[in-house]
């Protein structure tokens, strides 16, 4: 499994680059699984529905399931910051690729993605040049990068190049279930 996180400010581009990655990957036959941080409150599920009342009932956790799709809806205690890697424990380990888009301060391999701010306002920070976690910078517009980087530097408006360094680099994401985590799972009845 190879697992491979990107990391940038709201507005730069990483949705709408991690979904054409995926779609690149996917494309060419690999499994991908993916994580996304979302921000606090958000939720799936829709109020006056069996799931929706099943939980406000009192149901710590809720597992929607039919013949193509299953979702588990779970309530924390307590608020608090998710491990990438319980997270990672929960996927199928059948995944070729995770991709994982937030959680800049996972220790996982890392892509930068930077794009410049608009004419008058100031750009935002980089964290390229002092973070040994960032493996890759994606920008559309390199010459403004405020230092050049160390890192290569991938075409944030080409997905699929973007993809393909990924595939060619692959080593660099090869995922090691840190010690005391749990490995990833594979579903039971599910063949490789």
């Amino acid at each position: 499994m190879k697992v491979v996180a990107f990391a940038g400010y709201s507005g730069s581009g990483k949705t709408t680059l991690i979904e054409q990655v995926i779609r690149a990957l996917a494309a060419g036959g690999l499994r991908v699984s993916t994580i996304k941080h979302a921000h606090q409150g958000f939720d799936i599920d829709q109020p006056g529905k069996d799931s929706w009342r099943h939980r406000a009932a009192g149901a710590r956790e809720v597992l929607l399931v039919s013949d193509r799709r299953l979702a588990l809806l779970r309530e924390f205690d307590v608020a608090h910051e998710p491990d990438v890697h319980a997270l990672v424990a929960e996927l199928d380990a059948r995944a070729d690729w995770v991709v994982v888009e937030g959680f800049r301060h996972s220790g996982l391999p890392r892509v930068e993605v930077w794009r410049a701010a608009a004419d008058g306002s100031p750009d935002r920070p980089v964290h390229y040049p002092h973070d040994a976690g960032i493996v890759a910078v994606a920008t559309d517009e390199p010459a403004r990068l405020p230092q050049p980087p160390m890192q290569p530097v991938l075409p944030l408006g080409d997905a699929a190049r973007v993809a393909q360094w990924l595939l060619e680099h692959a080593g660099l994401f090869d995922y090691a279930v840190p010690r005391g985590a749990s490995a990833p799972h594979t579903p039971q009845g599910a063949t490789p």
